[in-house]
């Protein structure tokens, strides 16, 4: 069987390296062949290093791409250029920071080898965030749940059978949100226990703006689902308040009118042509082993 771990990267060199050196630890003694394609998202700094523990590690490219465009595009990215250009079984997207850990790589193998094809998520069992941001990050799930009816309790730590990176690759959807687009490309998912970990150096990244922008791009990939439920609810609501009206009894309409109008922004970002040209963003390669 054969693995690429993806990883993009954006100014993260000492993350990076030490996730090197923990994969290949992890990932001795396994009977399959794991090789790693690294996106390096247009970079201020420099990203490759030293890496004298790759023993057990196939082989490392470091795609470096002429123009930041952000997260969810470079693992967008990363999979095109996979399926296209390699031969693979699966792929592993995870997190360049230390916060998907390597230890649960192995996790994904052994699920694969009896999943029949079927691609695997990591189920968040665990979080290392603060109180606050895992309040915040209940009320994402919950939101999400209650607008689109499908629960997402799973970010990019995956594990992506052949088929599905082919229906991924396809979807518009992939250019915006990866969990949106993987959810609703493939409705038979199968999961693994993952705990978030923390991260190897410095902060998270993931702020309460970028947790918010993160679900409502989840939400933009099932808009139609959601305008339905949303123009239900509005009529309810009137319903309900019709009696009482007031400026803090329409405060819910104008926040639900704010988030549609959101969604909608966001849905703009999903597009196919952009998707199908996004390797000719790539500057050069690096081929580390």
């Amino acid at each position: 069987m054969k693995y690429f771990i993806l990883v993009p990267v954006y100014n993260d060199r000492k993350s990076l390296k030490l996730l090197i050196e923990n994969i290949n630890n992890e990932i001795k003694g396994l009977n399959s062949e794991i090789s790693l394609v690294v996106i390096n998202d247009a970079s201020s700094q420099q990203i490759i290093d030293e890496y004298p523990n790759i023993e057990n590690i196939h082989s490392i490219e470091i795609i470096n791409m002429k123009e930041n465009r952000g997260h969810a595009r470079c693992i967008a990215s990363g999979l095109k250029y996979i399926y296209e250009k390699k031969e693979f079984d699966y792929v592993i997207p995870m997190d360049g920071d230390g916060e998907d850990r390597p230890e649960e790589i192995k996790n994904f193998i052994e699920a694969s080898e009896n999943s029949e094809g079927k691609s695997i998520v990591g189920e968040r069992v665990k979080r290392s965030e603060s109180l606050f941001f895992k309040t915040c990050y209940q009320f994402h799930k919950f939101l999400t749940l209650s607008f689109t009816g499908q629960s997402i309790k799973f970010g990019n730590f995956t594990c992506l059978s052949k088929s599905t990176v082919e229906k991924m690759i396809k979807e518009k959807a992939t250019w915006n949100s990866f969990s949106g687009s993987l959810k609703k490309t493939e409705k038979k998912l199968l999961s693994v226990p993952s705990i978030r970990g923390p991260r190897y150096h410095g902060p998270s990244q993931m702020s309460f703006f970028n947790l918010l922008k993160h679900s409502l791009a989840i939400i933009s990939v099932f808009r139609k689902t959601v305008l339905i439920r949303s123009a239900l609810f509005i009529v309810f609501y009137i319903l309900l308040i019709k009696n009482n009206a007031s400026i803090v009894t329409s405060l819910p309409l104008v926040l639900l009118l704010i988030m549609i109008y959101s969604i909608s922004s966001l849905a703009l970002r999903e597009n196919i042509e952009e998707y199908n040209n996004s390797l000719t963003n790539i500057h050069d390669i690096d081929k580390i082993k």
